[in-house]
């Protein structure tokens, strides 16, 4: 069995904007027409991992390691890695994308939809568990629970909404960003 990497695809996706979806894709053949135009010194066997490299490297160290999407007005786009060297920004590696299809839009939204509905259910049957074990080892507490708010959600900003259930939601919404990414938590409008 070969598994030598024929092909490498890459998607830019936003959690802001759920219908930014850019996708850079390149075989073998097209390597090598971007490895002579760029001069790039390594071989399309090691390019995928190059790649992880990049974007690794800029995340980790944002001071020296760019990476600059420049998106134009006909759908095309282009990924620069820039290196900071102090006294010159070095050019390492450009990646050209172009916007994705409709379809392919489509079928990452129902994805990031059904991944969030997955996260809310098994939420939501770990808090019925719960307290259906509370409502055994302490019943008064559960009456109590459920009777007054917390003095935590009348005092917070969101008090209302946890109110009337979209609290939970929202919540779970936040942990799935920061999970995922890890670079920031962002609040996602409930649907």
């Amino acid at each position: 069995a070969d598994s030598r990497v024929t092909h490498i695809r890459v998607e830019l996706t936003s959690e802001d904007n759920l219908f930014f979806n850019y996708t850079f894709s390149s075989n073998e053949e097209q390597f090598t027409r971007m490895q002579q135009q760029q001069k790039l010194m390594i071989d399309f066997g090691n390019f995928s991992q190059v790649l992880i490299r990049m974007l690794n490297q800029c995340v980790k160290s944002p001071q020296s390691h760019l990476a600059v999407l420049l998106v134009h007005r006909d759908g095309a786009a282009q990924l620069d890695f820039i290196q900071n060297m102090e006294y010159k920004f070095v050019e390492l590696l450009s990646l050209d994308f172009v916007a994705s299809d409709e379809e392919t839009v489509r079928k990452e939204i129902t994805f990031r939809y059904n991944q969030v509905k997955t996260r809310l259910a098994l939420v939501q049957a770990r808090l019925n568990d719960m307290s259906a074990l509370v409502k055994i080892k302490n019943p008064s507490l559960l009456l109590q629970l459920q009777r007054t708010p917390n003095s935590f959600a009348s005092s917070h900003p969101g008090a209302a909404a946890a109110r009337s259930g979209q609290w939970r939601a929202r919540a779970i919404v936040l942990g799935l960003v920061h999970d995922r990414r890890r670079w920031r938590i962002e609040e996602l409008p409930l649907r």
